[in-house]
């Protein structure tokens, strides 16, 4: 996937939004919390993070060109160097589940003022 796939994709995803933070980065949110970040310019970065499932996060930062996220590893997130480190398939699929739980873990209230899944 490219730059614009990625943000495209993330676009699409029911009550997704997207905005620039720290005056470079890419934020996409969903209830107001961050699932995916990317340099706003892909000529000063390619890399792309997002939350990975707590029992993903071993089993993929240990896949060339993926590490933890600086600042979020704790958090289990993890940072691509690339959006063509991973086929598009499973990228695509990492980052709807990044959104999904993020999601879970909004309010009922935020929950349920989304679109449906």
């Amino acid at each position: 996937m490219t730059h614009d796939e990625v943000a495209a994709f993330c676009a699409s995803l029911p009550g997704a939004t997207g905005d620039i933070k720290w005056q470079v980065d890419q934020v996409w949110s969903v209830g107001g919390k961050m699932f995916c970040v990317q340099c706003a310019n892909p000529a000063l970065s390619t890399g792309l993070s997002f939350k990975v499932a707590d029992e993903r996060f071993l089993e993929l930062t240990d896949l060339p060109g993926i590490q933890p996220a600086p600042y979020l590893a704790r958090h289990h997130w993890v940072r691509l160097d690339s959006p063509a480190t991973l086929g598009a398939d499973v990228l695509q699929d990492l980052l709807r589940q990044s959104y999904c739980l993020v999601r879970a873990k909004l309010t009922k209230q935020q929950r349920n003022a989304l679109p449906p899944l």
